[in-house]
């Protein structure tokens, strides 16, 4: 069975990506749900920085010009892990577990779970790489851990075109919304 793909319509264009349910089904299943309850929808790009990475999932960033954004996460709850049919928990602010199983690397193009910088932060934020970003991988050495969960198959370059907009405090000058996030399952 092929891996889900998702759509990202933004202002700026269509992203579309595969999503790794088959190597990391907690991470991947924990996404999709989100996408598939309208979680992202309406949400704008808070962290855009050339030549790193696109960070993305904050509810607060709803107001693109909200103090708040980057700091907060889904509801506690809980989700079905597509793979394994087990109900998974989210917790602390609508954090999950890592899944640190897959050795896919913060290459170029790839999405990651973004975190607080400490184990288990991670819960609906996370970011398009533009840029080697190796020294991010769960498997790296260093402090910085973030698991890869899919990697964008189209429209990269709408991707590129976002981590170089105008910016103040890495927040882009002109908002950047995230319209709708559309599974195919």
């Amino acid at each position: 069975m092929a891996n889900p793909v998702v759509v990202f319509e933004t202002t700026m264009g269509n992203i579309e990506a595969e999503i790794y349910l088959d190597r990391v089904p907690l991470t991947a299943s924990n996404f999709i749900d989100l996408a598939q309850t309208g979680f992202y929808n309406g949400m704008h790009f808070h962290r855009v920085i050339p030549g790193f990475m696109n960070q993305f999932g904050c509810p607060h960033s709803k107001d693109p010009n909200s103090r708040r954004s980057g700091t907060g996460g889904p509801a506690d709850g809980q989700f079905k892990n597509l793979k394994t049919g087990a109900m998974e928990p989210r917790f602390s602010g609508g954090n999950i577990k890592d899944e640190c199983i897959s050795r896919d690397t913060n290459a170029p193009g790839s999405l990651s779970m973004a975190n607080c910088g400490s184990p288990n932060t991670g819960g609906s934020q996370f970011f398009m790489n533009v840029a080697d970003n190796r020294n991010l991988d769960w498997f790296s050495p260093g402090e910085s851990k973030h698991p890869v969960f899919g990697k964008i198959t189209k429209g990269y370059d709408i991707c590129e075109a976002i981590s170089k907009v105008p910016t103040r405090d890495d927040n882009p000058r002109t908002p950047i919304m995230m319209k709708s996030v559309t599974m195919k399952m």
